[in-house]
């Protein structure tokens, strides 16, 4: 490694999103999001991508996680205590858009709503934690996907439009940093999470992604707007799901494809949001689904929406690379966050089979840095693995430090590189319902919560080895990784 030390101010902290940790979800006026309805178990996302799924929500037949998780809603005060004690700088955490617009199509906020998120906000301030907030993390009202068809449906952007609005009018004189939409480009390969569509209502027709993108990227442009309109002081960030991707061999086939691979799925995304207008590849990306620009519902004052109102830096997750292979020379594959690939034989996966590869860490940073110039924020990366409570209440999770180390060792690398990182929040900061498979004993947390899959437990707080770990990393600004 080398010795570059981080520069002053860095953010360290954490990342959580409400669907997954807040409970409470109907408390305080709060309505139904997709989230709700999202089953609990391994077979989460095969259920939700059968042609039968509708939104229903069926407690005799399934668990529902989502509706209690961690129950920080009520917890929020001890949790953002122990963030505190680590020494978090900043602390990345969702809206639950149902609590603000019950069913996303309001005229008027519920007020008991706003009121829980000023008191997280202040109490994160009053610890000197920099809130960082998601505006749309997977928690769509569940009303908006059942009778409007989620994001295709161009209302929607009207909805957004009310609900950034009224989020940043709120809170936006406090809080510095917000983001769109959470790893919006993981619908290429899963458009239930970012964009409410199933096989039901629309997710099998590419057209009805690309156009759910579309809307999306307006929707985030308007945002962007309403900020710097408001505050000039706020910095406005896109969200992607970053998987450094290699081609499989030497093979000039496989180099192409690769590309290709990275421009569709690494950069579309990003390129729209940074740069302010369609990249040239995208007649190919669309060819390849069998669709052209023609196809898709853009207007001239949309485009230059888009190019009046580019986001301001990228944040984006990292949890592991993936291998391009479209010559049939290999047939072993893993699995993935929320996408699967060809095993690559070089690197150790994940009890989750998520391939573990620190290096494509620096090499996303560098690859991002290269192609936009804008500073690059990692706002989630962990490991998902099953802690063991040792009889006297010890959580010895050397795996998860070790993880964690070899992440930061690639960060500081970026940076020796000239990369501009603005900071880093580990994933799961505090144990919470995995958003691919409802699960709580895939763990990620610096904090263990008793409580398993079934929703047994006391919810009782306890500090892992990483606890310790990350507060001296933090302290030392990244110079102790001991």
């Amino acid at each position: 490694m080398t010795d570059i030390k981080f520069p002053k101010g860095f953010l360290w902290g954490g990342a959580t999103a409400a669907n997954q940790l807040e409970g409470g979800y109907q408390e305080g006026g709060r309505g139904l999001s997709i989230a709700d309805a999202l089953p609990g178990g391994p077979d989460r996302f095969k259920i939700a991508s059968s042609p039968d799924f509708n939104w229903e929500i069926d407690s005799d037949k399934y668990t529902y996680p989502n509706h209690v998780a961690i129950d920080h809603y009520h917890h929020y005060q001890e949790d953002i205590a122990l963030f505190a004690e680590m020494g978090f700088k900043v602390y990345r955490f969702s809206i639950a858009w149902s609590r603000i617009f019950p069913n996303g199509d309001e005229t008027e906020p519920n007020e008991a709503g706003l009121r829980f998120y000023d008191h997280l906000i202040d109490e994160c301030l009053k610890y000197n934690i920099e809130p960082l907030i998601t505006i749309s993390h997977y928690e769509l009202p569940l009303n908006l996907a059942k009778n409007y068809g989620g994001w295709k449906n161009k209302q929607l952007i009207d909805f957004f439009e009310r609900f950034a609005k009224t989020v940043i009018e709120r809170y936006g004189k406090r809080v510095k940093y917000f983001l769109t939409f959470n790893e919006i480009n993981s619908a290429a390969h899963f458009p239930v999470m970012s964009q409410g569509l199933v096989p039901s209502n629309g997710a099998t027709d590419p057209k009805n992604v690309f156009q759910a993108w579309h809307n999306q990227f307006v929707a985030s442009a308007k945002a962007v707007k309403i900020a710097h309109e408001f505050n000039p002081n706020i910095q406005m960030g896109c969200m992607i799901l970053y998987a450094t991707s290699y081609a499989y061999n030497a093979n000039p086939v496989n180099q192409l494809a690769n590309l290709q691979h990275n421009q569709d799925f690494n950069f579309f995304c990003a390129d729209v949001q940074v740069r302010g207008k369609y990249p040239s590849y995208t007649r190919r990306y669309l060819a390849e689904h069998g669709l052209t620009e023609a196809d898709l519902e853009r207007t001239p004052e949309e485009l230059d929406l888009l190019k009046q109102y580019p986001v301001d830096f990228i944040s984006f997750s990292y949890y592991m690379s993936s291998v391009t292979e479209v010559t049939g020379e290999s047939e072993e594959t893993v699995a993935g966050n929320l996408m699967g690939g060809v095993k690559n034989p070089y690197l150790q996966a994940s009890d989750w089979g998520w391939q573990i590869d620190p290096t494509g860490l620096q090499i996303a940073l560098n690859e991002l840095y290269d192609r936009y110039q804008v500073p690059l924020f990692i706002v989630e990366n962990g490991l998902g693995a099953k802690d063991v409570v040792e009889a006297d209440g010890a959580i010895q999770d050397d795996y998860r430090i070790d993880y964690l180390r070899s992440h930061i060792q690639a960060i500081a690398g970026a940076i020796n590189d000239g990369v501009d990182v603005m900071g880093y929040t580990p994933w799961g900061c505090i144990d919470l319902v995995s958003a691919s498979t409802g699960q709580m004993s895939k763990r990620y947390g610096f904090i263990y919560v008793d409580l398993d899959d079934e929703g047994h437990g006391s919810m009782t707080r306890s500090r892992k080895q990483s606890f310790y770990w990350y507060q001296k990393v933090i302290k030392s600004n990244g110079t102790d990784l001991d």
